[in-house]
């Protein structure tokens, strides 16, 4: 029997960033010796006190279907926290629990996207924005930032690859794989942009946003009143919380957009787990536990920048945010060659840049989310590989 797919999944590949990490834990299996570093998953355990109200919550019988919207007491401790950590003004009804970030992503785009509309994204870039996109009918339109001006943002640049199509942009902040916060002057750019636009809508993926270093805050451009009926924010637990098994996210958006969204969710996934939300709630109270990871991987970070910052015929600059080491290597390899010879001679695995969308330069990504002890090793690695490989 022949089988004719969606013709979309024709456009799109696999995801590479999971295909890789998938594959080296197999590898682990078979030679312990093998450093993952593809997946950006917290190598911490969720915090205990998570884990004890969601079993509590399983042995009183939460586990029924619940409000589609998600668990009232979670939007409303959501939208507290927007309203007091980002400024951002939005109530318990624009709150929309889903089974991860990813799928409040897929959810924003198919609720918005008709086929033949464009959504831009810039690079580089979470690998699946533009594979999302591709798959809700509408047309990815990378916006190639300059690894060389640290990705600053223009309205020039953004005004080039604007369409009468143009119906979105998604951003992520602090971001994934460059580790970049948003500026005030990429904050100005996109806003004077986005005056000219008054049709588009920004996707804001803010998922790293509580993993910041060096004192810095992040913003959000729903903060700004002007802006906040056009912004979508998408926001969960994975990385914040170490809660990436128990997929959990959201989204907050306007009342028109929600209505979309909620549709989309009621038919394709009902409703989020129920007693993993009630855990929820319990993890936006660990602010302690929270910083302490946060510090760990800024302490991270510098052990990272540490050991990689005099191997010659690398560049890494220092992150401001998220837990990625963005390396730059200088030769003639494309970065999926680069990647294929460190697991080869160093038996590390990372993934390449060019599934970040990324142009102009051989980048590779490192998750440092690892603990101390393999990140020394790390750094070694990388200085007999580079001086020996390269």
């Amino acid at each position: 029997m022949s089988v004719i797919l969606n013709a979309a999944l024709d456009l799109v590949e696999p995801s590479r960033s999971v295909t890789l990490m998938q594959n080296i834990s197999k590898m682990q299996s078979v030679d312990p010796t093998v450093m993952n570093l593809t997946g950006g998953e917290p190598d911490f355990d969720t915090p205990k006190a998570i884990c004890d109200e969601v079993y509590r919550q399983m042995l009183a019988g939460n586990t029924h279907y619940c409000n589609s919207k998600g668990d009232p007491e979670l939007r409303a401790a959501i939208a507290d926290k927007l309203n007091k950590d980002n400024n951002a003004n939005y109530t318990a009804e624009q709150i929309l629990i889903t089974p991860g970030g990813k799928y409040a992503i897929y959810a924003a785009i198919q609720a918005l996207m008709n086929p033949g509309d464009e959504m831009m994204w810039l690079t580089p870039g979470w690998v699946s924005y533009p594979a999302i996109a591709t798959l809700c009918g509408a047309t990815p339109v990378a916006v190639h930032l300059d690894y060389n001006k640290d990705y600053a943002i223009t309205e020039e640049q953004l005004e080039a690859h604007t369409s009468d199509k143009t119906k979105a942009i998604c951003i992520n902040f602090p971001n994934n794989p460059t580790g970049k916060i948003m500026s005030e002057a990429d904050e100005r750019e996109i806003k004077s942009w986005l005056r000219k636009h008054p049709d588009i809508i920004v996707i804001s993926d803010e998922i790293y946003e509580q993993i910041i270093f060096d004192g810095r805050k992040v913003v959000s451009l729903a903060a700004d009143p002007e802006f906040r009926d056009r912004v979508i924010i998408i926001n969960g637990f994975s990385k914040c919380s170490a809660m990436t098994g128990w997929r959990l996210g959201y989204l907050a958006c306007s009342p028109e957009i929600y209505k979309g969204a909620l549709k989309i969710f009621q038919h394709s996934m009902s409703c989020t787990n129920s007693f993993i939300q009630k855990g929820a709630i319990v993890a936006l109270k660990l602010q302690d536990e929270t910083e302490r990871m946060r510090a760990a991987y800024e302490r991270r970070r510098n052990i990272v920048y540490e050991g990689l910052k005099d191997i010659p015929n690398i560049e890494f600059k220092l992150p401001e945010g998220a837990f990625y080491a963005w390396v730059k290597f200088d030769t003639e390899k494309s970065s999926e060659e680069v990647c294929d010879l460190l697991l080869e001679k160093a038996k590390i695995g990372a993934i390449p840049g060019v599934a970040y969308g990324e142009e102009g330069g051989t980048l590779v990504r490192f998750c440092f989310a690892k603990d101390d002890a393999l990140l020394k090793d790390f750094t070694s690695r990388m200085q007999e590989f580079c001086a020996t490989v390269l």
